[in-house]
């Protein structure tokens, strides 16, 4: 009974082999942890149990009707037979295109690519991403109706810059980063060790109590008449000009000036701001090598008499030295609106401000020109190198002559023309024609007069040019900008004004305008080229006033009507 037994289980079992391995694989796969729970029993029954489960699923495998159509957008259904399984799917490009389609599965060994495992209820295959989603299923016609849906696509934040544009911005960045943060560094080192010393220049100044604590009494300008040297400043703060402080006082004033600003610089030497007494005052600091100019100016300033509205106020002169080296100085007022050449750069004028620039100008050259006569008389001066930058701006709107280093002085009673022995030439572009030649008569008075008429003439041109009219003005330039290098030589000038005789061009629109008409005619006799032709200051005055009374708009004051 036991052989008999032992055979009947081993029949079973060759039998159910042979019936596993022709069964179809996917039906084994589909139930693996079912099978995993019954592959360790082993009893007849059980095996009979599983030999009939697989041979039921076998024979449970169907065929099925499925629509099917090719993307992209599935427009021409035909209809598959004999299919295993129906899908749809819905796949979206790299681009963003989405395209759809249907289909069938004829074998059941490509079902497991398609939809991995087989199931009687619809499944999906979507890939992570949301790049394509598929759905399976079995029955006729199931795959009819609605494709599956795809995730929404989160887009990155649109930027209007591509990406190398954004990198070429970040090396740009990095190289001009530093660069800007060194500068900026700089710049403030900068500011602090001016502040340094300018606050080293201010505690020098205050180092003797003596100096710090000065009173009126102790100042006391008895060659200004008993009046304390307060009460002269204030006289004087007119930018009018005699011979000065009394030479006690002027020996002691650089140390008693804090310098507080560089203002401008020139080939002989710097100008700086100062403070004196509570008083802004200018100082103007000449080199060592150009004492000769520092010497003439300070003997021209200390002239009696000079003093004047239209004359830049003269305080004092001193001999200091700063860092080891020699300065000189010579203190005069003042005037921030700072030189007419500076200001016509950035302002243009109205008929009355051009008025008023040009008498004052005329009212100085007037008097510098003009002897006069008495026990403490004037000589008449000559200036030698008016120009646009040393004619200063006061705050009325008037205006002051200013540097005096090759001014040149005659005395008609003893006959004597002081040159000075100054080595040093006026500028080049503002030079007469018989300067430039050299047919200059330089043992004759009247020679520097005509040559200050000339260059007082390429001023009022340059003024003119900054007038407004009918809306318009010109660009500030300076006289022959057009014609010559911004640094002419000698032999340019000579060239252009002497041999060619050429003079600034006029603007056509002066034409139109009264009182720019006028100044041009008046302009024109002023640099004509022959010295004798040229109008002397005092007519020059004479036209001016009567060529502001053509217009109505300007109004003189009394000052500027005497003559």
């Amino acid at each position: 009974m036991a052989s008999s037994a032992s055979l009947k289980i081993l029949s079973w079992f060759i039998i159910l082999s042979f019936n596993y391995i022709a069964a179809e694989l996917p039906s084994i796969s589909e139930d693996d942890e079912s099978y995993s729970d019954n592959s360790g029993d082993l009893n007849p029954n059980s095996l009979e149990r599983s030999h009939k489960t697989s041979n039921s699923q076998h024979t449970q495998l169907k065929s099925f009707k499925c629509y099917s159509c090719d993307p992209p957008d599935c427009s021409h259904e035909t209809i598959c037979h004999n299919a295993v399984q129906c899908w749809k799917s819905r796949v979206r490009e790299s681009s963003g295109v989405e395209t759809v389609s249907r289909g069938c599965t004829t074998k059941s060994e490509q079902v497991i690519f398609m939809c991995k495992t087989p199931s009687f209820t619809a499944y999906h295959k979507r890939q992570a991403s949301g790049l394509y989603q598929v759905d399976c299923c079995e029955g006729n016609f199931c795959n009819n109706g609605s494709f599956p849906e795809l995730p929404p696509v989160y887009k990155e934040a649109y930027t209007p810059y591509s990406e190398s544009f954004i990198f070429a911005l970040k090396m740009v960045a990095a190289i001009l980063g530093p660069v800007v943060v060194l500068g900026v560094i700089a710049l403030l080192v900068l500011y602090f060790l001016k502040k340094i010393h300018q606050n080293r220049l201010f505690m020098e100044s205050r180092m003797d109590p003596e100096q710090y604590y000065v009173t009126d009494d102790l100042l006391r300008a008895t060659a200004a008449g008993d009046s304390t040297l307060r009460e002269y400043l204030e006289q004087s703060m007119t930018s009018g000009s005699g011979s000065g402080l009394p030479l006690l006082i002027q020996r002691t004033m650089a140390k008693q000036i804090s310098l507080v600003e560089c203002i401008g610089k020139g080939r002989y030497g710097e100008v700086w701001k100062g403070v004196w007494h509570g008083e802004n005052i200018a100082v103007k600091i000449f080199f060592s090598r150009d004492e000769a100019s520092w010497n003439r100016e300070t003997e021209i300033y200390s002239t009696i008499l000079l003093r004047h509205e239209n004359i830049l106020g003269y305080i004092g002169s001193d001999m200091t030295s700063r860092n080891s080296c020699t300065q000189l100085w010579l203190i005069t007022h003042y005037h921030s609106l700072g030189s007419l050449y500076d200001y016509l750069n950035h302002t243009t004028l109205s008929h009355q401000q051009l008025m008023k620039i040009c008498l004052s100008i005329a009212n100085g050259l007037v008097h510098l020109h003009t002897e006069i006569f008495g026990t403490q008389g004037k000589p008449a001066i000559a200036h030698r190198d008016i120009k646009s930058k040393n004619i200063l701006v006061k705050r009325n709107g008037t205006c002051c002559i200013a540097d005096f280093g090759l001014a040149v002085t005659h005395t008609q009673t003893t006959d004597k023309l002081d040159i000075g022995n100054n080595p040093r030439v006026g500028t080049k572009r503002y030079m007469a024609p018989e300067v430039l030649d050299e047919t200059i008569r330089m043992d004759y008075f009247d020679s520097f007069r005509r040559a200050d008429i000339y260059a007082f003439g390429l001023v009022l041109w340059e003024v003119c040019r900054r007038t407004v009219s009918n809306g318009i003005a010109e660009e500030c330039k300076p006289p022959f900008y057009d014609v010559v290098p911004s640094d002419p030589s000698f032999d340019d000038m000579r060239k252009v004004v002497s041999i060619d005789q050429q003079r600034p061009s006029m603007p056509n629109r002066w034409t139109s305008d009264p009182v720019l008409s006028g100044m041009a005619k008046l302009v024109k006799e002023c640099w004509h080229h022959n010295p004798n032709v040229r109008l002397p200051a005092l007519r020059i005055k004479k036209s001016l006033i009567k060529l502001a009374s053509l217009d109505n708009i300007v109004i003189l004051e009394d000052v500027e009507v005497c003559v």
